[in-house]
Parts: C-alpha cells; structure tokens; sequence
C-alpha cells in the first residue's frame, strides 16, 4: 500500500511529486495557527498538506467516532462507515488489539485520497489489561513517583493494543462524594492534585519534547475536563456549575497549567455549563485562557456527543448552530455529535464561519499525527508481537500489587485487632458480599481489563494463610443491590436477608470476623451519583446483626467514593479502605489484613459524618463568626444535630507502626522578598514495625487581601522509617509556597503573618509554629 513518505524533499503521492505546492505552502503559513511542538519540519508538513486537501477532506479531520463501523473486517454500510468511504474520518475511539487497528486502518487508508492516517483512541484511565487501582485509590499513596509509574504501564499496554491517544488523566478538582467521578480524580486538594496531574501526564506520555512521541511506546495524554465538572450541583453528574471567577483560578485551573507546563498534548471540554455557558461552546475557556493567556497550542477534543448536548443545555438553536458556537470557541474535534462534519461546510458557504478557522484546527490535528509518527508507518501501534509481550507481564503484575497495597487506608483499628497473624490460632469468620465479589475489584474504568482474572479476598487470603494457623469459615451473608443491565439503574428490590442467619452462626463461631462489603461497580463512576452514600442495601444491618455476637469486626470496604460510615466507625474495630484495587485486589488485601504490608496511604478527599455536612473539605475558609468549641454555640456558623469536624480527615490514615512528631522547629521567625527560611521536624518509628509515614506541611495566611484557607497543604515528604528509628524531615518555606491568587487574578504575595503545621493529618494541630513575612 502507497502512503505519503514525508521523509522526502518533496511530497510524494503515489508517484507524483508536486514541487510547486511545496514553495507555495512554504511561504503562504496558516493565520492563527501556532505549532504545539515549534517544530518547523511538522510546521511546513503540516502547511503543505492543508494546502492540498479539499474542504470535505479537512472537516472530516475533525471528525470522530467509536469503533463500530467495520466489526467484521469490511466497513459497515452504517452513517459512521459511509464517513469512513468518503475519507472523513480523523480519528476512532475504542478500537483495541494490534491486529484489529491494522484493519481499520487499513481501511482508512483505502478510502483516504491522500493517505491520512486515522488517530485512535481510548479512555485508558488506570490501566489496559492490567489493572491499576482507581486513581483516586492511588493518589491515596501520596507516591508521585508510583503513580507516574502505573501510568507510563498503562501507556505501554494501550501503545501496544494500538492507541495513539489517551483521554486521561482526569484533574478535576471535586469536593462532593456523591458524585460518582470522584474515583477517576486525586481528590480535593488543589496541590496534591496538581502535582498528581504533573505525575500522570509525564507517565502516560512519557516524553521529553514533542518530537518524543514518534517512539511506539508513548501517546498523546488528554487534561480533562476542562473545567468544573467536579462542581456539579448537588453532586449530579453533568449537572450546571456556578463557579466564581476567583475560585475557577484558584482551585480549578491549576491542575489544567501543570499539565501543560508538563508538555499534555490535549484537552477535553467539559460536559457542564459554566456560569450560564456550556463548555463546550465557552470561548472564555478556550480562547481568552487556554490559548491567549496559557499559550496552549495542542489539540482540544469535545467529550461524547458534547456539541449535540448544546442542544439541550438551550445554548444552541440546532446542531449547526451547535458546530459554529464550538468551532467559534476553539473547539478542533468533534466526538460523536457529527455537527462538524454534518454542517461545517454549510457555514462556511453562508460566510458564518471561514475556512481559515477550520484550517487552524485541522493543522494542530495533522500536527499531531505527524508527531506521532503515523505518516512515517500507519500500523506502528500495531506490532501484534509487542502486543503480546507487553499486555500483563510480569512485571506489570507486580506493579498492580504494589500500586494495591499503598492505596488502602487503614481508617481505624482499635484495640489493634489487625493484623491477624499468622501464628496465630485464630478462628477467622468472612462474610459479606465482597469476599467472594470478582467482577467489581477492577472498578468502573477498567476498559479492557479481564474482571475473570481478578483476585477475590478470599482467593488472597486463602493462599496468605494456607500454611498457617489462621482458620477460615465463609458465610456471603447478603448480596450486592442488583443493578438492571438495562437501564443500569439500581433494581428496587432490597437484598434479601435470608443469608443473615448462616452468617451470624458463623460469627459466633469465630474469634474475629472480617466483613467485606462496599458498592457495585457500576454504582461509581460515571452517570453513577448516589444521594444516599452509605452502604447499599442491607449491608449496614447485616453488620448490626453481626455487631451483636460482641465479636471483633474487621470491614474491608470496595466502593469508588467517601462514604457515610458513622454507624461503622462506632461500632466495628478495624476499618480498611480498600478502594476498587485493581487485578491484585484479594492480594493486596491479604497482605494488609496479615501485616505482611505494613499500611501507609492517607485520605485525599473528607468522609463526612452524614451526607448533610457535603460538600465537606478541609480547606475550607472562616466565617465572620466560626464556631470552635471555646466559642458559644448560640449564633455561630455550625449544626445542632452533628459535629463540624469530618467523620475522617483530609490526609488521615494510621499504620500498624506509632509515629512520634517532635521538635517542630524553624531556622528563622521571619523572612523576607528573595529569601526563605527552613521548617524542621523529628519523626521517631516508637512501635515495632517498620513502616512508612506521610509528613504533611499546611499554612494559613492569617491576613489577606482575599481571605484564605483555615489551612492549606503546601508540601508532603513519604518517608520509611524501621522501628526505632528517627529522621528528621525538612521544608523549605519561601514565597512560592505563600503566594495566592490576587482579586486581580495574578499571583501574589503580601507581607503579613503565617501559622504552620507539621503533621499526620489536616485535623492535626500538635506541632504548631508561626511565621511572618516582610
């Protein structure tokens, strides 16, 4: 098959070189368009194939869709595959396996006039085959370095399978746990979350410069969604958002600049309105923030049938109208609503729109399929042999067990029940739905990942403790709410609980019982808001049925967001926070449960005490009357029916090891323009393990010109530390680290005082100092 060799002089078609276009392209440079790698090469490439293209032939760039169109090896004679006859199709999501993208493209590449190669894509969000836990489970290790790691693994599977495109990471800052899609986030604090963005985008992309991306191991990342989705109102997916301009730059957008400061090769639009104007259509966004003022010059993607929902939204009168307010507000692809493709040339013929416009977003199309090498080879994601030793090796397994164990939060263990030793001759009881649950271990996003193949708890703890003197008895007790494969709503009937009995038999049996127990996958995710969180069903009562044999309760929960566990928290004596694990699930379990992994994550999103107190977090700000419990009660900013304080904290987690802070000193009292001081402190290993802590550094700026956080994380240091041991940690605190975003939107610092916390968690208040800056 002939394709264009643009490694050549001049450019081939076929066999007929066209010299002229080439001087004129050269010199004829498109208006508006700026190169996102500033490779003058791709840049001219880039220029002279446009020049050559029609304009049914350059909209058609702009146009994706989902793999559907050729399932057998031919195309389908479907609107997506009449599309694809007519070359105008730019890019295809969801289509996997080497061998299965050598067809498509193939296909593509028969129908292509001048032999355009098609992108294809995929939301490829904590792994390919090989499952990673949630994100939002991962940025729970506070280990930058691990999840940079699961990512470029996730990158190699998916490079490898044929995708050239992820649409990952999500950055969305989010505060509300009955939004289902605070699992495929970091959580709640603007820092952690920013600097997990910079970790994700490096590991998916795996490049230095853009000329990096034509190795067949790396793909384009995509920052979504920009911006507020994780605002929804009342925690509905897709629902509006009323963001202040102050917060969207605050706590919204740097996620979104880190990215791009770390060279991510795409965006996506988000699916909610935005003070009173959709994303999707929202030139402020794209135009006066994302290309004017942050110089971003890749590629930006809509979500699923976005522009169609414009429509809806009430912002648009039709779906042309809908293709020119995107393309208007910088929109370069079109997923799914065909508005661009259907209706593009029409407004270009009605002079509503110019070909230029659609020149600018066709080239940063082109660009990147010239950076990723694809006009070079079409097929190099399609190696069927690196395929196969790429996808769940060993190495990779192991990754997934590791990633698993720093991401389970030990939330409380009194009396230290955990772990069970296994010299130990105890008699174990394991109940509930999860002991046995396979398919809901991967999570929502687990794409292509085989759930048949993922460890159950108790396949894990059986092989932990085959040789042990552990004993094991299984009762299920109850189900998991049924979810109808139809609607994917919740079925109305309650789990039955005609399992209760067996199950407290055996709980009388035994020396200490471990529940499992937590929600179906499909009920986190996307479309997935709960306005109940607590534990579906008849959980919650199976455990008070349990609670009455007055034995030791261990609960291992799987669920995809914060959860209301007051009931829980009071009344059982061990809590694990496992997340949705990933492949190693039931491994990674048993080695929490047996200690042989000492637990180290922390919490980065609040557990609030009921849903009542949601949105909760820790960063909140003061009111003009704050309420603590010196104050009187009468007339302050609190509940009479619960606490202020969280359930769990940001940043709480505990280990099976003490951790002793002492010492908390600073080098000077003060500081100055250009200067900084040191913050130090001591952290003694005093119990009789050894284990890893997560040294957190908050700050709140008493005064300011626009009032602050009670508290903000400012810097965090894992650190390991054998039993008995003691390091001492140090911060450096200059004006990076106290500077704000000004009622004029720049970044600032102001003279003024500081208080300090080094810490465990964000409620920790021990080791306090302060500071000032003049």
């Amino acid at each position: 098959m002939k394709f264009i060799n643009w490694k050549k002089s001049a450019i081939l078609i076929g066999a007929v070189v066209s010299a002229s276009f080439v001087q004129a392209a050269d010199t004829d440079k498109i208006p508006g368009w700026k190169s996102y790698s500033g490779d003058e090469q791709v840049e001219f490439k880039v220029d002279s194939l446009l020049s050559m293209m029609t304009l049914d032939e350059k909209i058609g760039q702009m146009n994706q869709y989902s793999a559907n169109f050729a399932p057998t090896g031919e195309v389908a004679d479907n609107q997506s595959g009449l599309y694809l006859k007519k070359g105008m199709i730019g890019s295809t999501f969801n289509a996997f396996g080497a061998e299965n993208v050598r067809m498509l493209q193939e296909q593509n590449m028969k129908y292509s006039r001048l032999k355009i190669p098609m992108l294809f894509a995929a939301d490829v969000i904590h792994g390919l085959e090989t499952t990673f836990p949630i994100p939002l489970a991962e940025a729970c290790s506070w280990n930058l370095d691990l999840m940079e790691r699961t990512a470029r693994a996730a990158a190699e599977e998916a490079t490898a399978s044929g995708v050239a495109w992820n649409f990952a990471p999500m950055i969305d800052m989010s505060f509300d746990p009955r939004w289902g899609r605070v699992m495929e986030g970091a959580g709640e604090d603007v820092f952690l979350g920013t600097e997990v963005a910079r970790a994700r985008v490096k590991g998916f992309q795996g490049i230095e410069n853009p000329s990096d991306l034509s190795q067949n191991n790396t793909l384009i990342a995509t920052a979504k969604h920009f911006v507020g989705y994780g605002a929804a109102q009342a925690g509905r997916d897709y629902n509006s958002t009323d963001i202040s301009e102050q917060q969207l730059h605050e706590t919204y957008f740097p996620p979104f600049q880190a990215a791009i400061e770390e060279g991510v090769g795409s965006f996506m639009t988000s699916f909610n309105d935005l003070n009173g104007v959709p994303a999707t259509a929202n030139k402020y966004l794209y135009k006066n923030i994302l290309r004017d003022s942050w110089n971003f010059n890749g590629l930006v993607v809509t979500d699923y049938t976005a522009i169609l929902e414009l429509i809806a939204h009430g912002y648009a009168q039709d779906l042309k109208h809908g293709a020119q307010l995107a393309l208007e507000a910088g929109i370069d692809m079109d997923m799914i609503s065909e508005a661009f493709v259907a209706h593009l040339k029409a407004l270009v013929e009605e002079g509503k729109i110019s070909e230029g416009q659609i020149d600018v977003a066709v080239a940063r199309i082109l660009e990147m399929k010239f950076l990723l090498g694809l006009f070079d080879d079409p097929y190099r994601y399609c190696d069927a042999m690196r395929e196969q030793e790429v996808l769940m090796n060993d190495k990779f397994v192991d990754l997934a067990l590791e990633a698993a164990q720093e991401s389970m939060v030990l939330l409380k263990n009194d009396h230290n029940v955990l772990p069970l030793k296994k010299e130990e001759a105890k008699k174990v009881a394991l109940i509930g739905p999860f002991i046995n649950e396979r398919e809901s271990l991967n999570g929502e996003w687990a794409i292509k990942g085989d759930r048949s193949k993922s460890v159950t708890v108790k396949e894990g703890l059986d092989a932990k403790y085959k040789k042990s003197k552990v004993k094991f008895t299984y009762a299920k007790g109850t189900d998991l709410p049924l979810i109808d494969p139809v609607t994917q709503k919740v079925a109305v009937a309650e789990p039955s609980e005609e399992g209760f009995a067996a199950a407290v038999e055996a709980a009388e049996k035994s020396d200490v019982v471990l529940v499992a127990m937590g929600e179906n996958y499909h009920w986190s995710g996307e479309a997935a808001s709960r306005s109940d969180i607590t534990l579906p069903g008849n959980q919650r009562a199976l455990l008070k049925a349990l609670k009455k044999t007055g034995k030791p309760i261990v609960l291992v929960l799987f669920n995809g967001r914060p959860l209301d566990l007051s009931w829980e928290a009071e009344n059982v004596d061990a809590i694990v926070e496992a997340w949705y694990p990933g492949l190693m699930a039931g491994n990674a379990v048993a080695d929490i449960i047996s200690g042989d992994y000492n637990p180290s994550a922390k919490l980065v999103m609040t557990f609030p005490r009921n849903v009542g107190q949601v949105p909760i977090f820790y960063n909140q700000k003061n009111t003009g009357r704050p309420f603590n419990d010196q104050a009187p009660a009468d007339y302050r900013s609190n509940y009479i029916d619960v606490a202020n304080t969280p359930l769990y904290a940001f940043g709480h987690g505990l280990s099976y090891t003490n951790f002793e802070y002492s010492n908390l000193q600073l080098s000077e009292s003060a500081f100055s323009k250009g200067g900084s001081i040191e913050a130090s402190i001591d952290i003694t290993n005093t119990g009789d393990m050894d284990g890893e802590e997560i040294v957190q550094l908050y700050i709140h700026d008493k005064v300011a010109s626009v009032t602050r956080p009670v508290k903000e994380l400012k810097a965090f240091e894992k650190i390991a530390l054998k039993k008995g041991e003691r390091r001492q940690v140090k911060f450096t605190i200059d004006e990076e680290m106290i500077a704000f975003i000004g009622l004029d939107k720049e970044k600032i610092v102001e003279a003024g005082e500081f208080e300090l916390w080094i810490s465990k968690s964000s409620d920790d208040q021990s080791q306090y100092a302060t500071f000032s800056f003049q």
